[in-house]
């Protein structure tokens, strides 16, 4: 059921795309006389308001297609001068499609824009071979494109809260939860969940290249994952008060505070470096205290709750620097570890080439996406062409419509688009057998017909929308040239056509889409990040004065990002009919971020092992480490369906108390890093005699 404000902005489109369409349609088809400019003029904004799902504000959108129109106009010229030869246009198709697929790299506006710059290659790149036509075609487009522009700044949705907003909004609560007194847990984790970038509006995702974009999606992760640790803090079992911890976390509040206040102001930023400052001083007291006489050294359960209000004093402090970046660009101060935020002194286009070359990848499913729709289109244009079918475009626009990420979506969308447009072809053909050629009742029909047509096309789903749009098709073409019932076979036909190429590609192409990809991407991940959990206690076991350099974390971080990807897009994706998949997949970024963010700060904070440590206690952490890396281990063979290996001994999992003394800190990371794996494990555990859907033996 379509919700009312979505209802309302449904019908909000329909009316702009409608505007915008007639009042190109009509004056320079009627008025002026060019009936090919007015095709284009009508096409350009239901390709750019309709076909094209650009997200945002109407002044966002309508900036967004603005920028788009050189971009057309280049499209269209080579659509029309390669029209010249079918495999001309079938090559020019194989590589349009790619680029303009691959774009959804650069975020949400471009990638909402790109189906509707498809459509003005295919549109020009048909029969009739007409360069002559050029400067017409080229005049109805740039008309369609500046309307709708207009029809957007006009008559716009309502503006979404920035993802700075949330931020900020965020960050107001976590001072308060690191307030005396704080908020109850439920509602901390109810705040980081407003940050989750699926439950954000596409036009306000920081999903960019630039620093900003970067800096505000990590602030929001942060930002997330402390009020989490607040909301665990908070769950705790009680411990004695000291004052220390007390005044660290008054430090986390008024660094969380101000943090707020300069995103939505701008001014006044925090204090650079003063959490920093504040935690070394914390560790310094801590490491005295915890390196003292016997007698005097601080409870367990103490120090256990200042590991966890260290942690999250970590969180904040990544926080504060990313919020820095997203502001000024880059840090006003260096940041470190500079592995996490190794974007930050690079150059805007060296981080568009990381982003490029970092999807060039099979493994990337926005690379995979731009194959299979580029070899969809080509197949289509070169079948069209081959075959010399009337009005081949609609084959074209059958695949670049119907085409979804997995074989069984794109069956379920061409079994009710055939079914619809076969309806819409026999009330198209009834219609155009009754009136004959009176014009000026096609010409009374087209604008109230586009109006229902996209506005209830949307609401009623596939089939509908199909078979109002060969009614629109009808009308419009019944204008510009003589029609007779054989449009709508025309029409029946290249659909039909289409939808067997798209349904084709979607088979041998990567046919489960992100299924299959999220379980090998969540894998290799796991298997990445695993082995810095024993590299880390190293660094915690280390003697006294030696090396605490953290590990190398990039390649961790750059497997984290295709994960996300892979994730996104199977969130996004319809599931197959009786399959469900009981994996946890947010627990295993959560973990993995886990590991990550471990691996940096416990090698610059942790505490190493109190003076007098035994034997037992280093050999305690090696096997736990080790422990862990074996379960994520088979974790991720459980992932990929093969054969998984033994369950880790009980000597080498934290579940029992570790010999004292040992470092906290590496007690509390790997206790809770091994809870969040057994949780993961009973996740992809299949029932006895099947296997994760997605997963494929090797």
């Amino acid at each position: 059921m379509i919700a009312g404000p979505q209802r309302a902005t449904i019908l909000r489109r329909a009316v702009r795309v409608t505007v915008a369409a007639s009042v190109g349609f009509y004056p320079l088809l009627y008025g002026a006389g060019l009936p090919v400019a007015a095709l284009y003029a009508l096409f350009a904004p239901i390709a750019m308001g309709l076909l094209s799902v650009v997200p945002g504000s109407g002044p966002q959108r309508a900036s967004v297609m603005l920028r788009a129109l050189p971009p057309a106009l280049v499209l269209a010229t080579l659509g029309t001068l390669l029209a010249v030869d079918t495999w001309a246009a079938v090559g020019g198709m194989l590589v349009i499609g790619f680029l303009l697929a691959f774009v959804a790299v650069a975020g949400p506006r471009p990638a909402g824009i790109a189906p509707g710059l498809q459509l003005f290659y295919i549109l020009a790149c048909f029969p009739p071979y007409a360069p002559g036509t050029l400067v017409e075609r080229l005049a109805g487009l740039t008309a369609g494109a500046l309307l709708l522009a207009a029809c957007e700044t006009l008559l716009p949705d309502p503006a979404a809260p920035s993802y700075r907003e949330r931020l900020a909004a965020a960050l107001d609560e976590a001072a308060r939860g690191a307030a005396p007194g704080g908020v109850p847990p439920q509602r901390l984790r109810d705040a980081g969940a407003t940050l989750r970038l699926a439950d954000v509006p596409p036009a306000e995702r920081p999903a960019g290249a630039g620093r900003a974009d970067r800096a505000l999606e990590q602030a929001g992760r942060s930002a997330r994952r402390l009020l989490d640790q607040l909301a665990t803090l908070a769950e705790a079992p009680s411990a004695p008060a000291d004052p220390e911890t007390t005044a660290l976390l008054g430090r986390v509040a008024e660094l969380c505070t101000a943090c707020a206040r300069f995103l939505r102001t701008g001014s006044r930023p925090p204090p650079a470096g003063a959490l920093e400052k504040a935690m070394r001083g914390f560790q310094a007291d801590r490491v005295r205290l915890a390196s003292g006489p016997p007698g005097e050294r601080l409870p367990v359960d103490v120090l256990r709750r200042q590991s966890r209000v260290l942690a999250l004093a970590e969180s904040a402090r990544m926080v504060e620097i990313t919020v820095d970046i997203a502001t000024h660009g880059g840090p006003t101060e260096p940041a470190a570890p500079r592995e996490l935020f190794w974007y930050a002194e690079l150059s805007t286009p060296r981080l568009w080439a990381r982003r490029v070359l970092g999807n060039a990848t099979f493994r990337s499913v926005l690379f995979q996406n731009a194959v299979r729709t580029a070899l969809g289109l080509a197949a289509a244009r070169a079948v069209a062409g081959s075959l010399d079918l009337a009005h081949g475009f609609w084959v074209l626009l059958a695949v670049l419509t119907l085409g979804r990420t997995t074989a069984g979506a794109t069956w379920r969308a061409v079994r009710l688009a055939v079914a619809g447009n076969a309806v819409g072809a026999l009330v198209a053909g009834a219609l155009v057998i009754g009136l004959g050629r009176h014009t000026d009742v096609y010409a009374a029909l087209l604008a109230p017909v586009m109006l229902v047509a996209f506005a209830l096309g949307p609401l009623l789903g596939i089939a509908y929308a199909q078979a109002l749009f060969t009614l629109v098709v009808a009308t419009a073409f019944a204008q510009i040239a003589p029609v007779t019932w054989r449009l709508s076979e025309a029409r029946m036909i290249d659909v039909v056509t289409g939808s067997v190429v798209g349904l084709l590609c979607g088979l041998l192409a990567w046919p489960a889409g992100a299924r299959r990809e999220v379980h090998r991407a969540m894998a290799g991940l796991l298997r990445t990040c695993a082995p810095l959990v024993p590299v880390t206690a190293q660094a915690l076991l280390a003697p006294p004065g030696g090396p605490r350099t953290a590990p190398e974390t990039l390649p961790g971080v750059h497997r984290l990002r295709l994960a996300e990807a892979a994730y996104a897009q199977f969130r996004a994706e319809t599931p197959v009919d009786g399959e469900s998949d009981r994996a946890d997949w947010h627990a295993v970024l959560i973990a993995a971020n886990h590991m990550l963010l471990g691996a940096q700060w416990l090698p610059r904070f942790g505490l190493r092992p109190a003076s007098g440590a035994t034997d037992a206690s280093a050999a305690w952490a090696r096997a736990t480490a080790s422990g862990l890396v074996a379960r994520t281990d088979r974790i991720a063979r459980l992932l990929t369906a093969e054969r998984p290996g033994p369950a880790p001994p009980p000597e080498s999992t934290p579940d029992r108390d570790p010999p004292s003394p040992l470092s906290v800190d590496l007690e509390v990371w790997m206790t809770s890093l091994a809870h969040q794996l057994a949780r993961i494990e009973s996740s992809v555990t299949p029932p006895p005699g099947r296997e994760l859907p997605g997963a494929r033996p090797r």
